[in-house]
């Protein structure tokens, strides 16, 4: 499997002056927020990933994590010119993707929990259809919702409806079979002139092999998209960090537990960054090792 992590959208829309980085480059606490979709799909044991980004952001993205090789893994890299859209990253990533099935992550979306690596390997399993996730919110009416019954096969998707059929909102984070970039090149762009993951996912529905996984209680999902989204995952990230001492998104860590890197590599790359979080890469050696 593949991964595909889509990290459009600026600062700008975070603050009322023109921020010239994508949002997806500000920090989460102490690290990137690129960091934290990444980790995801090296916890799903992805190593070939693809970051969609703007023409203006791709150099930084580009100079941050390099192709991937310090980590074990293979980064490459695709423009998006224009917003048209999510789904239009399975078109963008058609020839990156190949005969693979892939996962696509959004670039501002953090997630964790207990389990959530087991979690991850049952979606990988998936070889026909296409798998996303229910999260339980209070105010499902600001989201995509979701709506499935007791051997979760999805019954209906709404877009931010005014009467929601279920309190499970829709993250963004998505697995997908290999049909997925015919199924993109067959939609039509919405009314506001986009293809919409929404329409993606209900052409799976159609076929009946649309599958829902909830993430239950004790697990976070944050969106950063907004000034305080920001503040309040950077706030979680540091109080979950202080009490724990393991870092969340720690991607170096990640490549050494899968075997990725080796012991001398990890030591090498913790040594390189004059920082604490160089310092945290140092004093778990022993416990990866």
């Amino acid at each position: 499997m593949k991964g595909i992590i889509l990290a459009g959208g600026t600062a700008s829309r975070l603050f009322p002056v023109t921020i010239s980085v994508s949002k997806q480059l500000l920090p989460v606490y102490d690290k990137p927020m690129i960091y934290y979709p990444l980790s995801i799909l090296m916890l799903s044991k992805i190593r070939e990933v693809l970051i969609i980004t703007t023409p203006r952001d791709l150099s930084q993205f580009q100079c941050l994590l390099g192709d991937g090789s310090k980590l074990g893994m293979s980064i490459s890299y695709k423009v998006q010119e224009n917003p048209n859209g999510l789904a239009e990253a399975f078109i963008l990533g058609e020839e990156f993707i190949g005969k693979d099935s892939c996962s696509l992550i959004l670039g501002d979306n953090i997630f964790f929990g207990q389990n959530f690596s087991s979690i991850l390997a049952n979606a990988l399993k998936i070889q026909t259809g296409a798998l996303i996730f229910g999260y339980y919110v209070a105010n499902p009416r600001e989201y995509g919702v979701v709506e499935f019954d007791e051997n979760n096969n999805v019954l209906s998707l709404e877009e931010k409806p005014e009467k929601p059929k279920s309190k499970y909102a829709i993250p963004g984070l998505y697995f997908y079979d290999n049909t997925v970039v015919d199924r993109v090149k067959q939609q039509k762009p919405s009314a506001r002139g986009e293809l919409e993951i929404t329409d993606l996912n209900r052409s799976y529905l159609l076929d009946g092999s649309l599958k829902v996984e909830t993430l239950g209680r004790g697990f976070a999902w944050l969106d950063t998209g907004s000034p305080d989204g920001l503040m309040e995952a950077s706030e979680y990230v540091k109080t979950i960090q202080t009490r724990q001492n393991h870092y969340i998104a720690c991607i170096e860590e990640i490549a050494a537990k899968n075997n990725w890197i080796t012991k001398d590599e990890l030591i090498a790359i913790g040594k390189s960054y004059k920082t604490k979080y160089g310092e945290y890469l140092i004093s778990i050696v022993e416990e990866v090792f």
